[in-house]
């Protein structure tokens, strides 16, 4: 039996959550600048006991195309934000690099 795997958005709690099998297992924060039109990811998170399975990645990369799609720019503050965007290279989105990252 496969896992069930989601990501959702949060507004009201400005984050992304995913959840395995109805489970919260992870988040990642953000903070709305710019009049709504930025959202400055500050902190990703996924529960130790969910860890190993690649989850993380699965959230941010679902975070920034829905930040994407919104035609938000993305400021990748949190470092493993910052490092999933380094590692791909190829994604679309408007970033904003802040200083030192």
């Amino acid at each position: 039996m496969s896992e069930q795997i989601h990501v959702t958005h949060e507004p009201e709690q400005s984050r992304f959550a995913i959840t395995v099998d109805g489970e919260l297992a992870g988040f990642a924060e953000y903070r709305s600048r710019a009049g709504g039109t930025k959202r400055d990811f500050m902190h990703t998170e996924v529960d130790p006991n969910f860890g190993g399975r690649g989850l993380g990645g699965t959230l941010v990369s679902a975070a920034l195309e829905s930040t994407r799609a919104a035609g938000l720019t993305i400021i990748p503050r949190c470092p493993f934000v910052a490092a999933w965007l380094r590692r791909h290279p190829d994604f679309t989105g408007t970033v904003e690099w802040p200083e030192g990252a």
